[in-house]
């Protein structure tokens, strides 16, 4: 008998997953970042604009996934509503952004812990340990990584939100420890906005790493029960939370902390290891539930990690099922796990092995940066396809009615989150070509996931003969 994706996810399994996805080393590892670079004023305002951003795209997704409920998700929408080499391309390119986004988590539980125990030349030790964590979390079955997302989706969740009530309790005064709290720290030097537009457009790509992991929902949509109901609940719930979460908590963090603190991070000299959450404890003089503070980050790094394996190994799934990766990886076990794919993904995300040669900060930014600019090509290809489905569904004769899910905002949504998602890709790095000397590294690491995808995209292209999807071609069965 031939093996199949289980359907075991629930609804609280779906909801979590997106959560989890999203809240990690975005929120509580690189935050300080945004509100060092942008002031609190241009943080706040970032998160916002890519938050409304997020939400066209997971509304396009929701309508998309519904209809479709697949583990090939954008890999199998780019292939079936724009072109057979776009869905490659897109499949391949978000397969690498989760496997490098596994080892930026990696690296992030290895700062995060040298708050206890610095190994020193063998921090890699730790890494090690964590990848082992979440490579048998994921070897299991998907029940089993579902329930474990759950529950590290629910300490995260619990986390932010008493960390914002504290947060406040401090501010207002009611809790001591945080007299220099106030809304006077955005008056400080350039406070609100420091560094103006260039500075926003900068932290933008940050902003958009934290908020990459709501779009995990489509990928857990193959395995999902009752998708037709459970998706269009789950994208309701979660980007109303997830906004909530980020503004609130980035609010908390700039009133408590002056921009201009050194302990944010800036830059790569920066100090990971501290979270902003961390410094806010710390400043309340609260040390022994800083420590509980860093035991929470090194569970939410650890839920991400396990998501991103999760998305990463199910996409390379997909593609060998629809012919465009080796037919080995699409091997199920009896369990329903593509278990080939896990183990090739996870050689991938050893890649955060490199830390124990290099300084800590500085890879850590780089993989960022890699990993911020291909999940962003992911976005464009959700608009992209979301956009030609709909336009497509119309012109077959279709009735909107036929949706389990439909987008509001149509043709508005996925036009304003395409033309947003590509001012940002393309403008993240622009400072450094108005430079004296322009810094190659830095325009490498931060645009590398550009060339990659279109070489995918058109060597493709060249090789199959692929053409553009026309309308009244497209396919709208619903067969897996």
């Amino acid at each position: 008998m031939k093996n199949k994706l289980k359907r075991d996810l629930k609804a609280r399994h779906l909801t979590m997953i997106a959560i989890g996805g999203s809240i990690g080393t975005g929120l509580f590892v690189a935050s300080g970042a945004t509100v060092a670079q942008a002031g609190p004023g241009g943080a706040l305002l970032s998160y916002a604009i890519i938050g409304v951003m997020v939400y066209f795209l997971m509304t396009s997704l929701g309508e998309l996934a519904a209809y479709l409920p697949v583990s090939g998700t954008f890999a199998t929408y780019g292939a079936r509503y724009v072109d057979e080499a776009f869905g490659f391309a897109i499949g391949w390119n978000y397969w690498y952004n989760w496997a490098i986004t596994v080892a930026v988590d990696l690296v992030a539980a290895q700062l995060v812990i040298s708050y206890w125990i610095d190994l020193g030349s063998f921090s890699w030790l730790w890494s090690l340990l964590f990848l082992t964590i979440i490579f048998t979390l994921n070897y299991i079955s998907v029940k089993g990584f579902g329930e474990a997302e759950f529950w590290f989706s629910l300490i995260k969740v619990v986390t932010v939100i008493i960390f914002i009530i504290i947060g406040l309790l401090m501010i207002i005064g009611i809790l001591n420890g945080a007299e220099g709290a106030g809304w006077h720290n955005w008056q400080i030097g350039d406070a609100p906005f420091a560094g103006g537009f260039a500075s926003m457009i900068g932290v933008a790509m940050i902003v958009g790493f934290s908020f990459q992991g709501t779009e995990l929902i489509g990928i857990a949509a193959g395995e999902s029960r009752d998708p037709e109901k459970n998706i269009p609940r789950a994208m309701k719930q979660v980007f109303w939370r997830i906004l909530l979460f980020y503004i609130f908590a980035i609010l908390v963090i700039s009133l408590i902390i002056p921009y201009t603190d050194p302990n944010l991070l800036r830059n790569s000299a920066g100090d990971i290891s501290v979270s902003p959450f961390t410094l806010v404890f710390r400043n309340a003089g609260l040390l022994s539930a800083a420590a509980i503070m860093n035991t929470v980050i090194l569970t939410a790094v650890l839920s991400a990690g396990n998501s991103g394996l999760y998305a990463s190994t199910r996409m390379l799934y997909a593609l060998a099922k629809e012919g465009k990766a080796p037919k080995i990886f699409a091997r199920l076990s009896s369990s329903g796990v593509p278990r080939i794919a896990l183990y090739a993904t996870t050689l991938i995300a050893m890649l955060c092995f490199l830390t124990s040669m290099f300084k800590d900060q500085q890879v850590y930014l780089w993989l960022l940066n890699m990993s911020g600019m291909t999940g962003f090509i992911a976005w464009l290809g959700i608009a992209i396809s979301h956009y030609r489905f709909r336009k497509g569904f119309i012109a077959q004769g279709h009735d909107l009615s036929e949706l389990p899910y439909r987008a509001s905002c149509f043709p508005f949504g996925p036009v304003f989150a395409f033309i947003l998602c590509l001012i940002i890709t393309l403008g993240q790095n622009y400072e450094a070509f108005l430079q004296d000397t322009i810094d190659w590294n830095g325009v490498v690491a931060t645009y590398i996931g550009l060339p990659l995808f279109f070489v995918i995209l058109f060597g493709y292209k060249i090789v199959k003969k692929t053409k553009w999807v026309k309308y009244k071609d497209m396919d709208f069965s619903k067969a897996d």
